[in-house]
């Protein structure tokens, strides 16, 4: 009887162990599987945000071995990070300017505008300002703080920044800009009411519930908005920075960013 007892106590110690083994092998398994994943740094424009983190989610879906890892920022922030040696493996710019000042630097393999977008002026949703042209931000009732991006860091500064000097108020309006750090910030401040209105690109006004187009800027009156993406060359994944790139330029990426209000070259 006390043999059969003891024996059953050694089954059951021996099943335990086992148990207790395979699990850690499988727990070693999900973490060996897990490091073997490659991750991919892209460094892109904030206002590139919606539609490139919905585009990982369909990419490590079909390439569970890809970790897409995303800076999202002013372009001439991020510009000064990849000279700065910032370990990055693809540039997506809001702007040709920041791009080309990589590329003279020998620090693009590749590059092409994938993207285009449209300045516009966003108030609050509730305001009932009506503006036709953006000379009327000049109006000290109407408009006591606009914001914009940093013209020096920020694409959509420094488009502002061209339209409002071609329309000959941009020293006017000195005293009553509020300068963002990015994009978003500039949707932030209008959304929130601590503007009056707003610099920001169509497909960030789109996102947002809290704000409404007034104006759409008129594309005479500054720059191409070209978003052009890149491979940095010092990348260490070359061959899967590649892949994304391509990705990048798939119909299937193509009609995300057009969903999000995005125009193709």
């Amino acid at each position: 009887m006390l043999k059969r007892y003891l024996l059953g106590i050694l089954t059951i110690v021996l099943f335990v162990v086992l148990a207790v083994g395979l699990s850690s092998i499988s727990s070693n398994d999900n973490v060996e599987a897990a490091s073997k994943k490659t991750e991919i740094i892209v460094s892109a424009a904030a206002s590139l945000q919606d539609s490139l983190d919905k585009i990982a989610v369909q990419y490590e879906k079909q390439h569970p071995d890809i970790d897409l890892v995303f800076n999202y920022g002013a372009s001439g922030t991020l510009q000064k990070q990849i000279e700065q040696g910032a370990p990055v493996d693809i540039f997506f710019s809001a702007g040709e300017k920041q791009m080309n000042v990589l590329v003279d630097g020998d620090l693009i393999t590749d590059h092409k505008v994938l993207l285009k977008n449209q300045l516009v002026i966003v108030v609050p949703y509730d305001s009932k300002v009506k503006l036709t042209t953006i000379t009327q931000l000049t109006d000290d009732k109407a408009f006591k703080k606009v914001a914009v991006g940093q013209p020096e860091s920020v694409p959509a500064g420094q488009y502002a920044q061209q339209s409002l000097t071609a329309k000959k108020v941009w020293d006017m309006l000195q005293s009553k800009l509020v300068f963002a750090k990015d994009v978003r910030q500039v949707l932030t401040y209008v959304e929130t009411g601590n503007t009056d209105a707003g610099f920001v690109y169509k497909t960030d006004a789109l996102t947002s519930k809290k704000v409404r187009i007034a104006l759409t800027v008129g594309a005479h009156v500054h720059k191409a908005i070209n978003y052009p993406a890149g491979i940095v060359k010092d990348s260490g994944h070359q061959v899967e920075a590649k892949a994304f790139y391509k990705f990048l330029q798939s119909k299937e990426a193509l009609d995300v960013f057009t969903s999000y209000g995005f125009l193709l070259p």
